[in-house]
């Protein structure tokens, strides 16, 4: 058999065991009994992990989208639009998108190396032994911790995003304040701050699908356990970022 076939079974059997895995979960998910408070001990754990990163990276972009726009709208007059650009961008994608890769990065992989060293600890095959559904108590509160943590994350986020265009505009460029505050919101609806929300729903809980599995099944001692979390930061960002772009174009294709 040669390494290409080998390659392709390897993957059509992950696929399967990814989908089984899904499957298992769904199926714990509406059916007793629940851990709800595990859950958002979780969430708020994630959200102290990765606020700092989050506020650390948006702030500074948002700053570079106030300058770099302010440059262009200077060769048309048309200064008084620069907060609006700042809005739509901060909230529609570079909130949602940035918050998230953080999380992938600290929290996802953060999951993943604690449910691979519980497997290679054999933790969770002692907690099948004892009769408790290590599925159900170990792996479902972190999926729904994770997916509750980026809409929390993605508003920091979004505010750390404005306050930065706000910044470089009028108290580095010296733009009027009442101008930037006046425009903030004119070409911004509300459906942009819930589509916001919600791009954060769906990429926190693709980064715990992705963060859960590759750590619940870990294989191999330490180097597995570094393994899955490699695989998680990689292909959680994958799986987003290809999201985000069907999420834009649904949402967003008919805005203004």
């Amino acid at each position: 058999m040669s390494a290409l076939t080998q390659q392709s079974l390897a993957a059509v059997a992950g696929f399967g065991r990814f989908g089984t895995f899904c499957g298992q979960l769904a199926i714990r998910t509406v059916t007793r009994p629940f851990y709800p408070r595990e859950a958002l001990a979780y969430a708020g754990l994630t959200a102290a992990r990765c606020l700092a990163p989050v506020l650390a990276v948006t702030l500074p972009c948002g700053m570079v989208i106030a300058l770099q726009g302010l440059q262009i709208f200077d060769l048309y007059g048309a200064q008084r639009l620069l907060s609006s650009l700042v809005s739509v961008a901060v909230l529609r994608e570079l909130s949602p998108v940035m918050a998230c890769v953080l999380v992938a990065a600290q929290g996802g992989s953060s999951c993943a190396a604690e449910l691979g060293s519980m497997r290679i600890k054999e933790e969770i095959d002692a907690t099948e032994v004892m009769g408790i559904d290590a599925l159900r108590y170990h792996v479902l509160p972190r999926l729904l911790g994770l997916t509750l943590a980026c809409p929390i994350l993605g508003t920091f986020g979004a505010l750390a995003g404005l306050l930065g265009g706000y910044v470089t505009a009028v108290m580095l460029k010296g733009e009027a304040s009442g101008v930037y505050l006046a425009n903030l919101w004119a070409l911004t609806q509300p459906a942009d701050l819930w589509a916001g929300i919600f791009k954060t729903l769906v990429f926190g809980f693709s980064i715990g699908l992705v963060a859960t599995f590759h750590g619940f099944y870990a294989r191999g001692g330490a180097a597995g356990v570094g393994r899955a979390v490699n695989e998680t930061v990689v292909r959680s960002v994958l799986v987003f970022v290809v999201v985000n772009y069907l999420l834009t174009s649904a949402l967003f294709t008919d805005a203004p």
